[in-house]
């Protein structure tokens, strides 16, 4: 029997209250500042293009490109259709992803360590930095993370379930979910493996190990055919550098928290404890993804976020482990230690929560650049992007370019099945771009950009030099436009 605290809250009430504060605490965090002062950069412009397509277009768009993300972008655009484009329809579905996870992860270290655990853990989740980043980010990795916590707590539910229940649908729920979360993102299955080292831990049975395995096969087996033709994609992601020493030291530090969350829920073999499930979950994903990217460059932190989910309850344990610490002479302190270690690092982390929440946290805004187009440009002249995959802006907002002529697009992106468009060939860009008084270029500002490498973006930037004049040029939020005159 548990026994009451005075001056905490009765124990009946415990479990709402995990299970419904951190949930409430998220979606604070979230909905604080989620349209980032109205600006969408890159890699959501990407999500909001696709997603204003109808589902045939984007199908076969998913033959050439982003096939990796193509449920996501499904789902998107059912979003899309129902509530309209916009950055609150863009985001909320992470916000709400994560209040999930946070759910998740509370009653995972309710259930084995006791509320105090399962409230940190639950509040833990939300402040993480590299959880606020993708907290209000209009791509699939908070989805994959709310995949991820619910599925662990299904694993949590059945090893600890009495022998001779059923189970069996349970165990397919859990399989459901690694399936979904792989047809997100397959390199989430990268969470099976620390599924497979909980189970070790805690010496799970033979009749478990064949159900888990059995659920993990079948997962495995329906996300394949998917890894094997994005597989032939591969040249999206060959702009990601090579692993360096110094791309270690993020994973080092989480690392070193996680071993000392460990360490304060002192794991012992053949016991399932918050430990067994967060440490394998925060450690094996990572240095599963290390190992990949020894073979090819793949190393990026969004790719294994739901390895926060083993840091939040690591962290959980040790606030867990902070709380018994206390002398049972000061029940109200104990009672408010969760709370207050929340609040000091609701403020200790407050340039990084401001900073999440600005447009600047980002590489770029199509957005504000667009708002310049539509201030700069005239009715006739003639719009250029450098890189071709700057054309986002007006895909995003094409108000302000419908009066210009992309002069260089010879096929549209939902026609040609693209993200970007089919561009003409470099000497039919460069006519055309003679025939033009003004011209306005939208490219990287000089803080992002990288030299030509296409011979189509060479022959537009030497059409411009040889033929026209700088008339003026601005640069906000990572993009730049450049008018430029015809001489003479």
């Amino acid at each position: 029997m548990t026994s009451h605290i005075p001056g905490a809250a009765p124990a009946r009430h415990r479990p709402f209250l995990v299970r419904v504060v951190p949930v409430l605490w998220t979606l604070a965090l979230g909905l604080w500042g989620l349209s980032r002062q109205d600006s969408v950069w890159r890699d959501e412009a990407a999500t909001w293009q696709v997603a204003g397509r109808s589902v045939g277009e984007i199908w076969a768009m998913l033959g050439n490109v982003d096939a990796v993300h193509g449920l996501y972008y499904l789902f998107m655009h059912g979003l899309f259709e129902v509530f309209g484009a916009g950055t609150t329809t863009l985001r909320l579905p992470s916000v709400l992803a994560v209040a999930a996870a946070a759910a998740c992860v509370a009653l995972i270290g309710n259930r084995l360590s006791g509320p105090a655990v399962g409230l940190g853990a639950g509040l833990a989740l939300g402040l993480l930095p590299a959880v606020q980043f993708y907290l209000q980010e209009g791509r699939p990795y908070a989805l994959v993370a709310a995949g991820a916590a619910l599925s662990a707590l299904l694993l949590v539910a059945l090893v600890g379930e009495a022998p001779g229940r059923r189970t069996w649908p349970r165990w397919t729920a859990y399989g459901l979910l690694v399936l979904v979360c792989a047809l997100l993102n397959w390199l989430s299955l990268l969470a099976l493996p620390a599924h497979a080292v909980t189970l070790w831990w805690v010496r799970a049975g033979r009749g478990v190990w064949l159900r888990w395995a059995a659920a993990g096969a079948g997962a495995v087996t329906g996300a394949l055919p998917l890894i094997l033709f994005s597989r032939g994609q591969s040249e999206q992601v060959s702009w990601i550098p090579p692993l360096t020493w110094h791309m270690m030291i993020g994973p080092g530090i989480l690392l070193a928290v996680g071993a000392f969350g460990a360490w304060a829920d002192r794991p012992a073999r053949g016991r399932l404890t918050v430990a067994a499930v967060g440490l394998p979950l925060l450690v094996v994903p990572q240095v599963a993804l290390i190992g990949l990217s020894l073979v090819q460059p793949l190393f990026l932190d969004r790719y294994v976020l739901f390895s926060m989910l083993g840091l939040a309850l690591l962290i959980g344990a040790a606030l867990g482990a902070g709380v018994r610490a206390l002398t049972p002479r000061l029940p109200r302190a104990r009672a408010l230690f969760v709370p207050a270690v929340a609040g000091v690092a609701v403020l200790a982390l407050l340039p990084v929560e401001l900073g999440k929440r600005a447009p600047a946290s980002r590489v770029d805004d199509v957005l504000a650049v667009a708002g310049e187009v539509a201030r700069l440009g005239r009715p006739g002249d003639a719009v250029l992007f450098v890189p071709a995959a700057r054309r986002d802006t007006a895909l995003v907002s094409p108000g302000p370019f419908r009066d210009l002529a992309d002069v260089a697009l010879a096929e549209s992106p939902a026609a040609s099945a693209t993200l970007k468009g089919e561009e003409a060939d470099p000497s039919r860009i460069r006519a055309a771009l003679l025939e033009r008084r003004r011209v306005l270029l939208v490219t990287d500002a000089d803080a992002v950009a990288r030299p030509p490498s296409a011979e189509r973006d060479k022959a537009k930037a030497a059409a411009l030099r040889e033929h026209f004049t700088v008339v003026e040029d601005h640069q906000l939020r990572g993009r730049r436009v450049t008018v430029w005159e015809r001489r003479g």
